[in-house]
């Protein structure tokens, strides 16, 4: 459950990100956002996974 939640706040906040910094907000540009936003999140927490101990 706390990965899930990591990785959804990971997916959030990178997606808000990609909303500001784009100029054009229609249905493809937010889906690409979308994709980009769970593959950073993704990262993200496998990233950190690696760096702490468990």
């Amino acid at each position: 459950m706390r990965r899930t939640a990591e990785f959804l706040i990971w997916w959030a906040a990178l997606l808000v990100l990609w909303l500001v910094l784009v100029t054009t907000v229609d249905t493809l540009e937010l889906a690409v956002g979308a994709g980009a936003s769970a593959l950073g999140a993704l990262a993200a927490t496998a990233a950190r996974r690696a760096v702490t101990p468990s």
